[in-house]
């Protein structure tokens, strides 16, 4: 009976919460060893997991710096090298593949300032005309670039030509010198021509004018109107009155 008892009052105790550790110490382990590994396995394996696995984590950090000097310096290499080779490869077709027409073209072109002291202008033309060499445009134009030439001392060759065979006047060789249709040189190279030609301007008016005479048939005054016209020899006033004077001598 009086265990009985016990039991009554145990389990009004357990239902109503106030003996609920003493009940579970009265009847054995199981109870609270339960209780403990419930509270303790959490704690245990997510803490230790969580702090150890950001350590790890950090070893490739370290590393990274590591490996980018390596490159950096494989970067820096390939920079120089391609910087050092690329003028040579470059250089190597401009020297040892000009086409055989630019080459030909070019001998032309040294041929004609060299026997008949041409402008430059004059030796493209002359290049590509259709009724002389017929070379092309890009032929020619690397003739008239590469070829050996001073084209002053060209322009002064042909003025001097001018002087000496067609007796012109200074003026006259000036403008034939420039002409789009005679010689085509730059007005500068004309210009150190007719400065540096030794010439006598007299004797040229004075030949040109037994020229009209003869050929013409041209009184003295038509001569002198003649010599001094702009269409005709463009020599000075002084210088057709000098050829009228010894038109006989």
């Amino acid at each position: 009976m009086f265990a009985a008892g016990c039991g009554c009052i145990a389990l009004f105790v357990v239902l109503v919460g106030g003996c609920s550790a003493i009940a579970l110490s009265g009847s054995g382990d199981p109870q609270p060893s339960e209780t403990e590994t419930a509270v303790a396995e959490p704690a245990e394996p997510a803490d230790v997991e969580n702090v150890e696995e950001p350590a790890e984590a950090e070893a490739p950090v370290d590393d990274a710096p590591a490996d980018e000097d390596p490159a950096e310096e494989a970067a820096a290499e390939g920079d120089d090298a391609p910087a050092e080779e690329a003028p040579a490869e470059e250089e190597a077709p401009a020297e040892d593949d000009v086409p055989a027409e630019y080459t030909s073209a070019l001998n032309s072109a040294q041929s004609y300032s060299d026997l008949l002291h041409m402008s430059k202008q004059g030796l493209f033309d002359q290049l590509t005309s259709e009724y002389a060499d017929q070379f092309s445009d890009e032929a020619a134009q690397y003739a008239v670039d590469n070829v050996e030439a001073d084209w002053n001392a060209n322009a002064l060759a042909s003025a001097e030509s001018y002087s000496e065979t067609m007796h012109m006047s200074k003026q006259g060789i000036y403008d034939q010198l420039t002409s789009e249709h005679g010689e085509q040189f730059l007005p500068e190279e004309a210009q150190y021509a007719i400065d540096t030609i030794e010439a006598d301007w007299n004797e040229n008016a004075l030949e040109s004018a037994r020229s009209y005479r003869d050929t013409m048939d041209m009184s003295p005054e038509a001569i002198r109107d003649q010599l001094t016209s702009e269409y005709g020899g463009q020599f000075t006033q002084e210088q057709a009155d000098y050829a009228i004077e010894h038109l006989d001598d």
